[in-house]
């Protein structure tokens, strides 16, 4: 990856800032983007590369021709982008305001099929490239309290699917990352049933794989030229396997954790 260009989105934290200093240390150049520039900034002080600081709100879509092109135009090219950026969801669906619907399909679904529209024709006309979107296991599988978050991140393997099929014969390759539980702020960050921010963590999260170690995978992924890979251990990524092999029997384990829940929680009740 020496000397290759690559952009990534949700860059100032998580997953995004282990693959900006993942991909540096293969020498890479890099185009970091997020809404933080002070948490751009210090990822790009970690990086021992040349990089741009390049902030943009992910939703604003009237603002990314001009955005894209300044990418473009700082190095000529661009080898490589990662779609990254995201937030997340912690409420049943039956409580779920719709406007976090639309929040969430807007920033983890539309965002991205936003930005790779404005780089599609450069890359292929370019003579191709690699596209890394970041999904989930709940891109996978659908998942308790995560409805609107399941439905952005399906859409999005959908969607980069597709683009691989149309171009891989063109140079274009496209590496789909369903990631289980990693040590990042997507459940501090998650949206509650009225979309507020959750503000706390939870511990399947704080016990997650180290950023780092998911970035090295998704590395040495690019390297192999996979297309969609897992990055789960345990239940997770059994999870992930289930859907594909025994759709029944993931069905029935999803409904059995929340009835699980709601018997903790009428027990909880009967106690106080």
């Amino acid at each position: 990856m020496n000397d290759q260009i690559w952009w990534i989105t949700g860059a100032s934290s998580g997953i995004g800032a282990a693959l900006a200093r993942a991909l540096a240390a293969r020498g890479a150049k890099l185009i970091l983007s997020g809404r933080n520039i002070a948490a751009l900034e210090a990822v790009a002080a970690d990086c021992a590369t040349e990089t741009l600081v390049l902030p943009f709100e992910a939703t604003d879509y009237a603002a990314l021709p001009a955005i894209a092109a300044q990418a473009w135009s700082w190095q000529g090219r661009i080898d490589g982008l990662v779609n990254n950026a995201g937030i997340s969801q912690r409420s049943l669906a039956i409580d779920t305001d719709f406007a976090v619907y639309q929040q969430i399909v807007a920033v983890d679904l539309l965002a991205p099929i936003a930005l790779t529209q404005q780089l599609l024709p450069r890359m292929v006309g370019a003579g191709g490239g690699q596209i890394v979107a970041i999904s989930s296991v709940a891109g996978i599988a659908g998942v308790p309290l995560r409805s609107a978050y399941c439905a952005a991140k399906h859409g999005l393997i959908g969607y980069h699917d597709s683009v691989r099929a149309e171009n891989e014969h063109l140079g274009l390759k496209v590496l789909v990352v369903a990631p289980g539980s990693v040590q990042t702020n997507v459940s501090r960050n998650a949206l509650n049933a009225d979309g507020s921010v959750r503000g706390e963590s939870d511990a399947a999260i704080d016990n997650g794989l180290s950023p780092d170690f998911a970035a090295a995978q998704i590395v040495d992924a690019v390297d192999a030229g996979t297309r969609e890979m897992v990055v789960a251990e345990g239940a997770e990524a059994a999870i992930a396997a289930l859907r594909r092999s025994d759709p029944d029997a993931l069905f029935d384990r999803m409904s059995a954790m929340v009835q699980a829940g709601y018997a903790a929680q009428m027990k909880a009740a009967s106690a106080s």
